[in-house]
């Protein structure tokens, strides 16, 4: 194991040193929130195909493969789809307005009244996913150095806060471009073929395996809906994704480099699908599906290529913990403690506020590992999370970009209502039941139209300055708060 330990330390302070390069670039909110608003089309892509391939879609979509053969693919298939969609659809606008936050977008839409409570919703997404991506170091670092848990995760998750603190933005797409192309050489170029020949081949693989394994709706049709409404919507509207979304150069570089990505992602979700009924094959009887991923690599293949794959697994985790980090420390920073404190200051200095951000990335980053210890079930922790920001803020999100007649108050009883269901359902159905995100997404869509449709319309004014945004034609300020501000008082 000498040379994978060689593979492994050398990637790991190669994180660290792009740590500290990022560091020297970051010198104003915007560098280090959003990157300076530049990446070009090759970067933008590798980096947001990097985050939304995270830990889950590695050994989570091979697990799938191992249980439920060529249909487990349809996990990373949604969230491929949701980038697509996300990127075609919505990015150009996105990117066009020059925030740094879904709440800010929020603010701007309707008038500066929806941002705390949106917040709060948002943030508890990012927390959750960034602890479920930090949780995953453990059964990599366990594979890699045979350590126990609690200091898995404290390896991994410090390496991670490490350099997110230090370079924010710009150290974290450094990050993911590497990640990026050691996942595409250790899972795609090396994994993907080595598991089908170990197994037989394609022959081999479907003599020895039920028919079910080969049928592409084998997961059955409910779970496949369930995926599209959790993970190809929740592309739609994540801060961590949306965030990517505002580092890009231009309209272009985010509709096009995104349906690079989503495409990119579509081929990931058959490649794990792939090797893991390969690994069905050469070891039927595993205690856990999501044990086939490290199983498959520990034991078939050879030195120096075990370690850059289980490198690949680790930039897997990294990319989404990094992402949902920065993401859910801009939120507690923007949305929720500058707007509790009631902090809107155009003066303070660009220094100051990457000092600050870079704080709100240690602090939510200790927290983070510190949750990741303490927490057991993941699954739940993320479904919880993910229901929460579904039910909770699409109606919002996606009604405030298409629908011109919804309203503040419309949009604040959606997320509550639409919370609140899911919630509620979550404790009669069960957390991880459909039933939940079903109904409460129908819930908060019937609250947002009739409310919108019950109370004043959005003024005029307002309108004008988004439409102006939308349309990349009005100047972007620091913190779209500030617009806001401007923007309501001219109203009355």
């Amino acid at each position: 194991m000498a040379v994978d330990y060689l593979v492994i330390v050398v990637y790991l302070a190669g994180m660290l040193a792009m740590g500290w390069w990022g560091m020297r670039r970051a010198k104003s909110k915007s560098e280090f929130l959003v990157a300076g608003r530049r990446l070009g089309p090759a970067m933008y892509s590798g980096t947001m195909a990097a985050i939304v391939l995270g830990g889950a879609s590695t050994i989570g979509g091979v697990g799938l493969g191992y249980q439920y053969g060529l249909s487990g693919a349809w996990m990373v298939f949604t969230i491929g789809l949701g980038l697509l969609a996300l990127s075609v659809f919505f990015s150009a606008r996105i990117a066009r307005l020059k925030v740094y936050t879904v709440s800010e977008m929020l603010d701007l839409r309707y008038g500066g009244r929806a941002g705390v409570i949106s917040g709060l919703v948002m943030w508890a997404y990012t927390l959750m996913l960034a602890v479920t991506s930090t949780i995953a170091y453990a059964t990599i670092f366990d594979v890699l150095f045979d350590i126990n848990r609690t200091l898995a995760i404290v390896l991994g998750g410090s390496i991670v806060v490490a350099y997110s603190t230090l370079g924010g933005m710009w150290s974290i797409t450094l990050t993911d471009m590497v990640q990026f192309v050691v996942k595409t050489v250790g899972v795609l170029l090396l994994l993907l073929p080595i598991a089908v020949v170990k197994a037989g081949g394609f022959a081999e693989m479907k003599a020895q395996l039920p028919t079910e394994y080969f049928d592409p709706l084998g997961i059955g049709g409910e779970t496949i809906f369930t995926y599209v409404l959790i993970y190809t919507f929740g592309m739609l509207i994540g801060q961590d994704i949306w965030q990517r979304v505002f580092t890009a150069r231009s309209d272009r570089t985010a509709r096009w480099g995104g349906t690079v990505a989503g495409t990119y992602c579509l081929a990931y979700a058959v490649a794990g699908a792939v090797i893991g009924t390969a690994a069905k094959v050469l070891y039927p009887k595993l205690a856990s599906p999501d044990d086939a991923f490290a199983t498959i690599v520990k034991d078939e293949l050879p030195m120096g290529v075990r370690g850059l794959v289980l490198a690949a697994a680790l930039a897997a985790v990294m990319s989404t913990s990094s992402g949902a980090l920065i993401a859910c420390a801009t939120v507690a920073n923007n949305d929720i403690w500058a707007r509790l404190r009631g902090v809107v200051r155009p003066e303070v200095g660009q220094h100051d506020e990457v000092r600050g951000n870079r704080a709100f990335i240690l602090l939510m980053g200790l927290a983070v590992i510190a949750t990741a210890i303490a927490l057991n079930d993941v699954v739940q922790a993320l479904t919880v999370a993910y229901n929460l920001l579904v039910g909770g803020l699409l109606v919002p999100i996606l009604g405030g970009l298409l629908w011109k007649r919804g309203t503040a108050q419309g949009a604040l009883a959606s997320v509550a209502v639409g919370g609140l269901a899911v919630t509620g359902l979550m404790a009669t159905y069960g957390i991880l039941a459909n039933e939940p995100v079903y109904y409460g997404l129908l819930a908060s869509l019937a609250a947002y139209v009739v409310v919108s449709l019950a109370t004043r319309p959005t003024d005029a004014a307002v309108l004008a300055a988004w439409r102006e945004r939308l349309a990349g034609r009005a100047p972007a300020t620091e913190n779209a708060s500030e617009t806001v501000s401007e923007q309501v008082p001219a109203a009355q």
